[in-house]
């Protein structure tokens, strides 16, 4: 055990932590964080419509959601290559390469005519811009990895541009004037490229991308995709001080397409489990299902335990658990660490039978506000009592897992605070 806990402090976690800085994966990360109103918006929205459920004359808002959520795709066209620009020192083209990233994502996205019922020409090629239309869905879930792949490779081919310039340095030029020069030739490209493979060569690029991705899409949906994705990204690595914004661009992939497909599914239709709602079920305190292990630590024995307890309580009960994670700690501690191990895998497995047999219904609408206590969640993402049941078996679970445990840590600490109580107190007597 020590020698796997060195090799994963002193090789993995440094190696995991730098790709997580990355700035081509970083981009990625914080191009989410940006439309994360958007998101929110939704949950928001997704809230308020409940209250239709119960009075009649309650507007539907469901169309708030369609230009805010249902625009996350687009959003992340441009600010995935703005924000590469930006890490890659190249800030004055930042704002050319977010457009020229919406217009490669739009080209992308742009459905042929044999994609429209009624405007392809009889032999099935593109006859013109007469009736096109632009598919609202895909500018949002459906579209997202069109926009990842097309925001990274318009960040590639603005950086290799911004090498050069038509214009010396010491050229009496305005800044903005020499910044439309220099970005014409690589927006060009981008446009063109883009222009080609969907007018002229008649290849749907957001058809080819879903198609590559949908066996990794369909392995994330799994049940051991699902508990494995999960036991990694919310338990084991965290546990080593690995943020879980490591594998966040490719949790995106998975969770953000499958509650679009969800809220836009008909009744009866196939519902996609694993999707960040349902995740937020489980993470009862925040990743390793934590609060129960907190609200023990308010009856240790050890007065450091109890005080890391007591600190941090209040973060825990809305999923905030780096305080407890870092300060009890559990990260790199192997005592605490192997029942946050335990419920990486419970959670899901728990969550993933239940809802998979109809105990508890598949979330159907966006809803992320993760740092509302857990019952509440449960409750507002199912839209059923049964939700916040599920969570209420998952902290008493979590409860019966954690105990143990932390009544070994509990001893071990009590035992050195005594310890170094009378090694005080002979010291004094010493000095004295």
């Amino acid at each position: 055990m020590k020698k796997f806990m060195d090799w994963m402090t002193e090789k993995f976690a440094p190696k995991m932590n730098k790709l997580a800085k990355n700035p081509w994966i970083s981009s990625i990360q914080e191009a989410i964080l940006a439309a994360m109103p958007l998101i929110l918006i939704g949950s928001f929205v997704t809230m308020l419509n409940i209250i239709g459920d119960y009075v009649s004359w309650f507007p539907d808002l469901s169309l708030i959601s369609s230009f805010s959520f249902g625009l996350l795709a687009l959003c992340l066209a441009y600010q995935i290559p703005f924000i590469l620009m930006e890490k890659k020192k190249n800030r004055k083209t930042a704002k050319q390469a977010g457009m020229a990233g919406i217009a490669l994502f739009l080209l992308l996205i742009y459905p042929l005519a044999s994609d429209i019922a009624g405007y392809a020409a009889e032999d099935g090629s593109f006859s013109g811009t007469e009736g096109l239309a632009i598919f609202m869905e895909r500018m949002g879930t459906q579209g997202m990895l069109a926009a990842i792949l097309g925001g990274l490779l318009v960040g590639c081919i603005m950086n290799l541009f911004a090498k050069h310039t038509f214009f010396k340095e010491d050229s009496a030029m305005p800044d903005f004037i020499i910044v439309w020069f220099d970005t014409l030739i690589p927006m060009l490209v981008i446009i063109l490229v883009g222009w080609i493979f969907t007018f002229k060569l008649g290849i749907s690029m957001f058809t080819i991308i879903n198609d590559i991705f949908a066996p990794f899409i369909a392995v994330g949906q799994s049940f051991w995709g699902f508990v494995l994705f999960n036991f990694l990204a919310f338990a084991f690595l965290y546990s080593f001080g690995i943020s879980t914004w490591v594998l966040y661009p490719v949790m995106a992939a998975i969770v953000f397409p499958a509650i679009g497909a969800n809220a836009a599914a008909a009744s009866g239709a196939h519902l996609f489990i694993h999707t960040s709602e349902t995740t937020n079920m489980f993470l009862i305190g925040g990743g390793g299902t934590t609060l129960a292990l907190n609200i023990l630590m308010l009856t240790a024995k050890s007065k450091r335990l109890k005080v890391v307890g007591r600190s941090c309580i209040v973060p825990s009960l809305f999923n905030i658990n780096e305080p407890v994670v870092f300060g009890a700690p559990i990260a790199f501690n192997p005592v605490l660490m192997i029942p946050m191990w335990i419920m990486g895998l419970l959670g899901p497995i728990i969550t993933y039978l239940t809802m998979s047999s109809g105990l508890v219904p598949i979330p159907k609408n966006v809803f992320n506000f993760w740092y509302l206590p857990s019952p509440i969640t449960g409750y507002m993402v199912t839209q059923s009592i049964a939700g916040t049941i599920l969570v209420l078996v998952i902290f008493a679970v979590s409860c019966l897992v954690y105990y143990p445990f932390l009544k070994v840590y509990d001893r071990q600490e009590y035992a050195n605070e005594q310890k170094k109580l009378k090694e005080d107190e002979a010291n004094k007597a010493a000095r004295a």
